[in-house]
């Protein structure tokens, strides 16, 4: 399983964004979820789910705008889970604490941890922090032509959505590493489901 802990940036001199973002992420990933998304104390928000798509999604969305500090935390969840994820507790939340803990001190706000294998742990940190790298410094209009295309829009019809021609949108796409990312996810999908493997390998032995 996978435990995601977001814990807000500045948050003492910020408005509090936690209820608009549990809203936005439960109506977002509420089917590919354990339990919704919830706060968990002041600032701090968490999700659960055994989808590794869905927890690379998360983390993704989460450090789009440099607004949280994100832990990814991968092990087991103790059975049967509670109605709230905050009630919830294992070996995926605790590594999602020392996770985020961790994320605070990076220049991507972004760790991930495991209590065992964190080999594979560190695996998935270090070519996840590569791709929020190149996602920093996209700019608003590489940004504009991801949106469409990770919507499912051919990148022909994102640039016709956009108003802009073909070599245009080709430009954008190459300047802001859209392709790159679109062809990673496959792969850091395939990376988390190996670490959740490991993961429960460990567990039944």
């Amino acid at each position: 399983m996978f435990v995601i802990t977001a814990d807000q940036v500045d948050s003492r001199s910020e408005p509090d964004i936690v209820g608009g973002t549990l809203a936005g992420l439960n109506e977002r990933y509420g089917e590919r979820l354990a339990l919704p998304v919830d706060r968990n104390a002041g600032d701090e928000i968490q999700a659960l789910t055994s989808d590794p798509r869905a927890a690379l999604d998360l983390v993704l969305e989460l450090t789009r705008n440099g607004a949280w500090s994100v832990g990814l935390g991968c092990g087991s969840v103790r059975a049967p889970l509670p109605a709230e994820t905050r009630e919830a507790s294992g070996d995926a939340f605790i590594a999602a604490r020392n996770a985020v803990t961790r994320a605070k001190r990076t220049t991507t706000r972004f760790a991930v941890d495991a209590l065992t294998d964190p080999l594979a742990a560190e695996d998935a940190e270090a070519i996840l922090n590569l791709l929020l790298t190149i996602r920093e410094g996209r700019s608003p209009a590489g940004w504009e032509l991801y949106d469409l295309v990770a919507s499912g829009l051919t990148q022909a019809d994102a640039a016709a959505r956009l108003g802009i021609t073909p070599q245009s949108a080709s430009d954008r796409a190459r300047a802001s590493g859209l392709r790159v990312e679109l062809a990673a996810t496959g792969a850091l999908t395939r990376l988390l489901q190996s670490l959740d493997d490991a993961q429960l390998r460990t567990d039944t032995a």
